[in-house]
């Protein structure tokens, strides 16, 4: 069944209700299990809607809530507010003005384009996770503007249990978890000093604090779990290593040891810091290296190859790439070899991403290459069957949304992940990281979806959080 279908799935139907009837909402349910199209459904069919302002990241503007609009509820009007004319978007009676993340610092200084709106969506609202930023203090000024609030992530606790508490201000405004940051935290999370100074903290989630916030916010909160509503063909995942040369390990270890190497030219290079040196070790492992004047320093091509021989094997396939020396090896191949291809980062508009898209699911590419930064959220890659990591990225949200661009509603065949590492290097590490944080983060979400419809008695941690 496609999820172009007219029909809602019954866990969109059922999103949607709880829209209507909850105003201020968080909706978890995965990535890929349409929680666009149940909130337009809610606002579409509300006695007395208003109007919506949608604030979401830059590169699904019009690929996710442009062309919902368009496909299921044509009823509503809608405008793309762009850093070129925002103020027009608002002008124009639209029921639905979409904008970016960013741009609610200029919606806080214009606070007078708000007239009529009655609904606030915050499409992946980790964006707002860091109470401190520009964009979050702009948002906490604008929000009482909106009688109805809803925040949306597949993926809301990345790192710790802290990061829902800003979010959860802008809906409830301090309802449920406070209004004190600090006073939270100490009710959550134990410090540990990990350096001379007092002030050098690490703070880690107490025992039974998750548990207590998703309980806190479950009245608010509605979870559908991907594999659990919709009927899509399973996704397998499996690592394919390979294996540097013992020029490049030694290299590799040179770095890792003692801070410093030498390039194939004989160019000395030396890293002050360890972030520095575990950064250049993962540059290293794809194949080249940047010096300070952000030159690239290419060391070598083997890990390109193998991408692109699994490329040449499939019909169609996302590939992920982080670092700009991977994407041009990885054009220059694919022009190479005469494959059809595209590729979304930072440097693509608006427009080409949104082309991308369009003959990605037309067929028209063999490959899209992508950085997951510029492409993890709601884009739809369902023709493609196939997502290469050619190298790890450290954000579990941007490896868990990635990996949901293919594999998610719509998807009508059995897919694959694939995950790329440099044998005996620190790419294993970052795996290993990544799926901890992704299992921490499912521990969250299931709770979450336990707690959607059933409420338990309030311990003293629960009263300590709501205090």
């Amino acid at each position: 069944m496609s999820f172009t279908q007219s029909e809602l799935y019954a866990h969109q139907r059922e999103t949607a209700e709880f829209l209507r009837m909850t105003p201020k909402a968080f909706v978890t349910s995965s990535p890929g299990t349409g929680k666009t199209r149940s909130v337009l459904e809610a606002f579409s069919k509300a006695p007395e809607r208003g109007r919506m302002l949608v604030l979401a990241p830059k590169s699904i503007l019009q690929p996710s809530w442009g062309n919902d609009i368009e496909k299921f509820t044509p009823e509503l009007s809608y405008g793309i507010a762009t850093a070129k004319d925002r103020k027009g978007a608002f002008t124009l009676p639209n029921d639905v003005v979409i904008t970016n993340h960013d741009a609610v610092k200029w919606v806080d200084s214009n606070a007078d384009v708000l007239q009529g709106f009655t609904t606030l969506v915050i499409d992946e609202f980790t964006a707002f996770k860091n109470r401190g930023s520009q964009r979050s203090k702009a948002l906490n000024r604008i929000k009482a503007h909106f009688e109805r609030r809803i925040a949306l992530s597949g993926t809301p606790n990345s790192n710790s249990i802290t990061d829902l508490w800003h979010p959860a201000l802008v809906l409830d405004d301090g309802e449920r978890l406070g209004n004190n940051f600090f006073r939270f935290r100490s009710a959550t999370q134990t410090p540990t000093q990990v350096g001379p100074s007092a002030n050098m903290m690490k703070w880690s989630d107490k025992e039974g604090s998750v548990e207590a916030v998703t309980d806190t916010l479950s009245d608010i909160t509605i979870r559908h779990k991907f594999e659990d509503c919709l009927d899509v063909p399973e996704n397998t995942v499996r690592k394919i290593f390979t294996t540097l040369s013992p020029a490049h390990m030694s290299m590799y270890e040179d770095i890792r040891d003692n801070f410093s190497t030498v390039l194939p030219n004989g160019e000395p290079i030396t890293f002050m810091h360890a972030a520095s040196k575990v950064k250049k070790l993962l540059q290293l492992v794809t194949g080249a290296m940047y010096d300070a004047g952000h030159l690239t320093r290419e060391i070598h091509t083997e890990r390109y190859e193998l991408v692109m021989q699994l490329v040449a094997e499939r019909e169609h396939t996302l590939v992920g790439f982080n670092y700009r020396h991977e994407r041009n090896n990885l054009v220059a191949l694919a022009t190479k070899m005469k494959i059809p291809f595209g590729f979304i980062d930072g440097s693509v508009s608006d427009h080409g991403r949104t082309k991308a898209v369009e003959d990605m699911q037309a067929g028209k590419l063999q490959v899209l290459f992508a950085q997951p930064q510029s492409a993890a959220h709601g884009l739809t890659l369902t023709k493609a069957t196939t997502t290469i990591w050619s190298s790890p990225t450290y954000n579990a949200e941007h490896f868990t949304q990635f990996n949901n661009r293919v594999y998610r509603a719509g998807q009508t065949n059995k897919t694959e992940t694939i995950l790329i590492a440099a044998k005996d290097t620190h790419e294993e590490h970052v795996y290993d990281v990544l799926n901890s944080k992704v299992e921490n983060m499912d521990v969250l979400l299931d709770l979450f979806k336990q707690l959607t419809n059933a409420r338990r008695p309030n311990d003293n941690l629960q009263e300590e959080v709501r205090r």
